[in-house]
């Protein structure tokens, strides 16, 4: 079961590019770690001082590793120190996941190949 952890991390707009260089290499650190398929911080283009976080993990416990690892718990206090002004990061169990783009190139929104 797959693992998406999906949210906004509001900052101080003025310390966005100062905030993301300090995170890269938090980001470069979490991606090593077992379990870990996608991390990564994007500022939001709509949004001054949002940054949209995406993260997926391979099960609950690679997950619980990356909470207990430098790369957290420094990110944690990291992105504190920037003018933290609010989060909203949820996370997410994944069952089924499958294309958007079906065989003739086509978006579905269905599930098409999911016999259920």
């Amino acid at each position: 079961m797959t693992i998406i952890i999906s949210g906004t991390i509001d900052i101080d707009s003025a310390q966005m590019a100062a905030a993301m260089e300090a995170g890269r290499p938090l980001i470069e650190g979490a991606l090593t770690e077992s379990g870990c398929l996608d991390y990564d911080w994007c500022p939001d283009p709509l949004n001054p001082g949002r940054i949209r976080v995406f993260e997926r993990w391979v099960d609950e416990a690679s997950l619980a590793s990356h909470f207990e690892s430098r790369w957290y718990l420094e990110m944690r206090d990291t992105i504190g120190s920037f003018g933290l002004r609010g989060a909203a990061v949820l996370k997410y169990r994944v069952d089924h996941h499958e294309p958007v783009y079906d065989d003739s190139g086509a978006p579905r929104a269905d599930f098409f190949t999911d016999p259920a």
